[in-house]
């Protein structure tokens, strides 16, 4: 079964070393993690996997990677300054703060039960920091609250030094920062997180097609990446929800342990981005309510050859958080299974790729010269077949490394022990079916490059 509280999850992310509370020997921040030695391992394995079908795996779509600070000028003109708030609502008994949409039950504090609130007032969601030496408000950045602006402020520069043409797209993974009033569901909401984004660029006319074209393609991604398919559902953002700049906008939500939420936005943002950052935005046939009068010295267009027109893309955007992605794999490969009649095991089910930790290599006695020299020479020639990190175990006990491994989501387990030193096999043991058989050392290479491939 999958994790049917959030807590078990927390606890095996720490006991396990995937998830720490940040600055925690301070009594921590809240909505602010670490991925500790096991947490890094996957994440950067989630998000390897995303670059490889966005990028690698595509003949249209280029990688960015830019700045995390942006300018005050970029974020007026993208529409932030004046829309990216929430409506904040304070409770005057226990003087604890709320979004206006988490009191959903007879307008009460949800800390304390009190009735006496404050009317909602908009909070700006946005982290300001000082540029220079003198800290007087004269000069200032934002933390950016999205990674795909500078997508369309380095529009032309990848346009010019690419030679792309309409449809194509920009991918870019990186941080981005949002002052949540109120941080909750573990890595679920938090004020610094990382975002995986692709802004692809289509003909206005067939953005609706690239739309649902993008909703469907990624649905097959995270159903590939080990979410089944049922728990995965398209959400239709109703019209007077939608953001700014959206013309459509589909959620796909995953069944979460504290509840169905968005996992991913697949949003049709028309040409209000680019339209927002070009020069002589008359110039051109702008659909989108856009704020006129924009400052950039760049024309964000296109021509089109057969009509010899200039026009803005559209733009399609299928975004999605990291951290969210964490948690719901983490959930859905989570395991609880009766071993025996006496025992129980839990295990992390994850799809090898994903996988932390590709093999664990055991020598059956602990600091047993023989078998440890040959465990880390078996350790060293896997770890050179650059499929992931591999580990060498010398506890001595097989039994503990078995359970641990199980719940890090280790495929398989590789035990040397003394009938190694006489046939050269050693014995492989499965982490989903627990089954194990011998395979000999010549052969491993390429039964380890097989299992993974």
């Amino acid at each position: 079964m999958t994790a049917q509280i959030m807590e078990e999850l927390v606890s095996l992310c720490k006991r396990r070393g995937f998830l720490f509370q940040s600055n925690d020997i301070y009594g921590g921040i809240k909505g602010i993690y670490d991925y500790g030695p096991m947490g890094v391992e996957f994440k950067n394995n989630l998000k390897q996997a995303w670059w490889k079908s966005m990028v690698y795996e595509r003949d249209d779509t280029e990688g960015l990677d830019a700045s995390i600070l942006s300018s005050p000028v970029v974020l007026k003109h993208s529409g932030h300054e004046d829309t990216f708030t929430d409506p904040l609502v304070d409770c005057r008994a226990c003087k604890s703060r709320w979004r206006a949409d988490q009191l959903l039950v007879n307008n009460k504090c949800p800390n304390c039960k009190s009735e006496d609130l404050t009317e909602p007032r908009p909070f700006n969601l946005m982290f300001k920091t000082a540029i220079g030496p003198v800290d007087d408000g004269s000069s200032f950045a934002y933390l950016r609250p999205e990674t795909c602006q500078q997508i369309f402020t380095n529009f032309k520069n990848i346009l010019d030094s690419t030679s792309r043409t309409v449809p194509f797209g920009i991918a870019q993974i990186g941080k981005a920062f949002r002052n949540e009033i109120t941080p909750r569901n573990f890595i679920f909401r938090v004020r610094e997180f990382e975002q995986m984004e692709l802004e692809f660029f289509v003909k206005p006319g067939t953005d609706d097609q690239w739309h649902e074209y993008w909703i469907n393609k990624r649905i097959e991604w995270w159903v590939n990446q080990g979410i089944k398919k049922e728990n995965l559902k398209k959400i239709e953002v109703e019209k007077n929800e939608l953001a700014h700049y959206s013309k459509r906008t589909v959620d796909i939500n995953y069944a979460f342990p504290h509840g169905e939420e968005e996992l991913e936005g697949v949003a049709n943002r028309t040409d209000f981005d680019l339209g927002s950052h070009t020069k002589n935005q008359n110039d051109f046939k702008i659909t989108s309510d856009v704020m006129k009068n924009s400052s950039s010295t760049t024309k964000l267009g296109v021509q089109d050859l057969e009509e010899k027109k200039w026009y803005i893309p559209y733009v399609i955007e299928p975004s999605a958080g990291v951290d969210r992605g964490v948690l719901a794999l983490l959930n859905e490969a989570y395991r609880e299974e009766n071993v025996d009649k006496d025992n129980k095991r839990i295990l992390l089910s994850l799809k090898p790729h994903l996988s932390p930790i590709k093999a664990a290599v055991i020598p059956l006695k602990k600091n047993n010269e023989e078998l440890v020299n040959l465990s880390k020479e078996i350790k060293s020639n896997l770890q050179k077949l650059g499929l992931g990190r591999v580990v060498l175990e010398n506890s001595g006990n097989i039994g503990k490394n078995y359970r641990r491994h199980d719940e890090i989501g280790t495929p398989i387990c590789l035990t040397v022990d003394f009938e190694t030193l006489e046939d050269k096999s050693v014995t492989v043991r499965d982490r989903d079916t627990m089954k194990q058989e011998r395979v000999s050392i010549e052969n491993l290479s390429e039964y380890y490059k097989k299992y993974f491939n």
